[in-house]
């Protein structure tokens, strides 16, 4: 898929990559500029099992993806040309270790026109996607699960307050992070 996805970029322009989740907190890649962003079609959801980064086998935790409908605002990222090929490596070796993601090019909305990037989503019928949870799951889930970094309720809670930082309202994730203070 990386080989697909550099060819399909060609290395003609610069790369514009969409973070939704974590990418906006912690890019982990140099970047020339970062700027506010909306798609059609797709909309962040807290429904991606995470058995080791988040959570355990045995106390999955959860991260976010990007499912089919609605929308999403998040932030693009621009990123050199020449550092492009590099920076995809990072991502693949990041966000694909596991290959759970489809890698999909979106135009991204932002006020200084729209730009074309590449967004992690995740397919419905995935075997990481975890369908329709309970409130009482997302509370189970916030109060137990812990992985290599760190729990599912700080990763949540850090993507809202970036969210919050660069303007952006998430009401579904503040809904989901109000259960655990009942």
């Amino acid at each position: 898929m990386l080989a697909q996805t550099l060819q399909e970029w060609g290395e003609r322009e610069d790369l514009w990559v969409f973070g939704y989740g974590s990418l906006i907190w912690r890019p982990e890649f140099e970047f020339e500029e970062r700027r506010p962003a909306k798609v059609h079609g797709w909309h962040r959801a807290l429904k991606m099992w995470s058995r080791i980064n988040r959570g355990t086998p045995e106390r999955p935790g959860l991260v976010f993806g990007m499912l089919s409908g609605g929308s999403c605002q998040g932030m693009v990222f621009r990123i050199a040309r020449a550092q492009g090929r590099e920076v995809l490596a990072q991502l693949w070796a990041r966000e694909m270790s596991l290959a759970v993601y489809d890698p999909r090019w979106l135009e991204c909305h932002t006020q200084s026109g729209p730009v074309k990037a590449l967004a992690f989503t995740l397919s419905r019928k995935s075997p990481q996607h975890t369908g329709v949870l309970s409130e009482e799951e997302y509370r189970r889930i916030f109060m137990e699960a812990s992985g290599i970094y760190g729990t599912t309720h700080e990763y949540a809670h850090r993507t809202l307050e970036e969210l919050k930082r660069h303007n952006i309202h998430d009401r579904g994730l503040e809904k989901l992070l109000k259960l655990i203070e009942r």
